[in-house]
């Protein structure tokens, strides 16, 4: 039992509640339960098992009480009489985009729909066309769905898994046999999904450590156990191979588990040119026994490279860098300043105006903007101009009481089909700044699409693009844009684009961001945050970055308080 396991029961019951159509302010109270457990700073867990919650915000007796009985337990008796009310297959239908649970409410109690192949036969029957809200053309979009998740059915959230990991790698740091651990392959590389994870350990007893590993409690099957590799099922469905090797073979294993493929390949290849053969377990050749190998970066050296962040080693450029020295200095998470895409309560945020301000500055910020959706984003709860401008009046009520911190007063405006915005400029111009993103019609042509994006760029109010393909990673294909064309837009406009860094968006793809780097573009670190929760998700903008070779410099929210309120004062063609 972990926190995140507390965490999942209780949106689990939320989601149960939703489908029984309980009371929505019960409903809540699971899902904000959830967030207090995720976001509580100390050891909830053991908390919870001491039955110690009293005082904690969001967590009321009710929930004190299941939390207690989970922990202690392992099991909660509410949440198991829930899910027996249900087919065990329903949830995978919150997986499918789309679907909320009053959909699923209707799928469930009409054609008594309880998984996803169910659904799949309702729909090839016709049936789902023919219920009430429905129809043909929703019919068809969840049979899109369907085989979209399919095609990624052996895939995960770079950002999902994030949690998991860590704690995998904390057991295996505690483990008294292995003096060296870390996560390799395209985890480590920061690749925006996975298909399986990689773990590396240097240890003199291999066989004992495989085994031992093949009965961590993330385990739900061993698919094959050997003497210096384990290869496990993990509970969630995701794959998860271990190798053991010596302390010496270390560095050399993690440089090439870590790949990609591509980079490996090339790195080989300079080897060679300098007579050294490069494997997993180490150099061999007449000059081998020349270098030195402690660590990662002894292997780079000795190839007269500066050591390559694994970040960006995908042989788009950086071993040639490397050898130039020439390399960037990629930006880290402590360099952050504030950042800007966040919601509230007053459209579809999970905490108000004040508490997420509270969390910004419990992580340290020096300020926090408020982009709540704009008018147009009705199923978002978007803001009006009379809400809108009610909000801007309340930030600077509780501006007024801060000291080295500040809100600042944004909107998420939607960029409408023919280009222009949903809130006119006189409005607009009482904002601090504005992020301008595309919500709605997205089968336009790429050079719709384009055009349609750039034109709002041109606007003098519009400070940052938001989400700039619109894509849900594994659930929505990116809607077609030109890249090149709007990174040159973005430029010549001085737009700047943001990487949103919600683990189902990653977007702007990092294939592109060196490309706007190079143009001069900067980048805006958002997480697109819903609750306080997730402001914590700037650290997965800045493994993205760094992936796209983004420096300091390049990322518009390392900069201090008074820099960026003295560029939101300046007219757009001077920033």
């Amino acid at each position: 039992m972990t926190r995140e396991n507390l965490a999942e029961v209780l949106e689990e019951i939320a989601l149960l509640l939703e489908l029984k159509a309980e009371n929505p302010f019960k409903v809540r109270a699971y899902r904000q339960g959830a967030e207090a457990v995720r976001n509580h700073d100390g050891d909830i867990l053991q908390r919870a098992k001491d039955n110690d919650l009293a005082g904690i915000k969001g967590i009321g007796d009710a929930l004190r009480d299941k939390l207690h009985e989970l922990a202690s337990t392992g099991r909660l008796g509410f949440h198991e009489k829930l899910r027996a009310e249900f087919p065990a297959g329903l949830f995978e239908l919150f997986d499918l985009q789309g679907l909320g649970p009053k959909k699923i409410k209707v799928l469930y109690e009409t054609l008594a729909v309880g998984s996803i192949a169910d659904l799949k036969t309702a729909c090839d029957e016709g049936k789902v066309a023919v219920l009430p809200g429905f129809g043909a053309k929703t019919q068809t979009k969840i049979l899109e769905a369907i085989a979209l998740k399919q095609t990624f059915a052996d895939s995960f959230l770079l950002g999902g898994i994030s949690p998991l990991v860590e704690e995998i790698l904390d057991l295996l740091r505690t483990h008294p046999e292995i003096s060296r651990v870390s996560a390799a392959g395209s985890y480590r590389r920061g690749k925006e999904t996975v298909h399986d994870l990689d773990f590396l350990v240097a240890t003199r007893e291999p066989a004992l450590v495989c085994e031992d590993f093949t009965t961590l409690p993330q385990v739900a099957s061993v698919i094959v156990c050997g003497d210096t590799k384990a290869s496990v099922r993990l509970k969630n469905g995701l794959q998860c191979d271990l190798r053991a090797v010596s302390n010496a073979q270390f560095p050399f294993a993690l440089q090439y588990f870590t790949g990609s493929k591509e980079h490996n390949v090339a790195i080989r290849s300079l080897a060679l040119k300098q007579g050294l053969s490069l494997n997993e377990y180490g150099f061999t050749g007449e000059t081998a026994g020349d270098h030195e190998i402690h660590e990662e970066a002894d292997i780079y050296r000795a190839l007269g490279l500066d050591f390559i962040p694994p970040e960006i080693r995908e042989n788009r450029g950086e071993i040639e860098a490397a050898a130039e020295h020439t390399l960037p200095r990629l930006i880290n998470l402590e360099q952050l300043r504030g950042t800007f895409h966040n919601h509230t309560t007053a459209s579809d945020g999970r905490d108000t105006l004040a508490a997420m301000a509270d969390e910004a500055m419990d992580l340290g910020l020096q300020y926090l903007g408020i982009a709540d959706h704009s008018k147009s984003s009705f199923q978002a709860n978007g803001l009006e101009e009379t809400r809108l401008l009610e909000q801007i009046e309340a930030i600077r009520t509780l501006n007024a009481g801060y000291e080295n911190f500040r809100l600042f007063a944004g909107n998420e405006v939607d960029i409408l089909k023919d280009g222009t915005l949903d809130f006119p400029d006189e409005i607009l111009a009482r904002l601090d700044y504005c992020v301008a993103s595309v919500h709605a019609s997205f089968t336009l042509t790429e050079e719709e699409m384009t055009r349609r994006i750039c034109r709002a760029m041109e606007n003098e109010h519009v400070t940052m693009l938001g989400h700039v393909t619109g894509r849900l990673l594994l659930r929505r294909e990116p809607y077609l844009v030109n890249h090149a064309m709007i990174i040159d837009c973005a430029a010549e406009t001085r737009t700047i684009i943001e990487l949103n860094c919600s683990p189902q968006r990653l977007d702007m793809d990092w294939r592109w961001w060196k490309r706007a780097r190079d143009k001069g573009v900067l980048c805006a670190i958002n997480p697109d945050a819903h609750s306080t929760m997730g402001l914590h998700h700037l650290g997965l903008g800045v493994r993205l970055a760094r992936k796209g070779w983004l420096r300091k410099q390049d990322v518009f929210n390392t900069r201090p308080l008074a820099e960026v309120e003295a560029f939101f004062k300046l007219p757009k063609s001077r920033r």
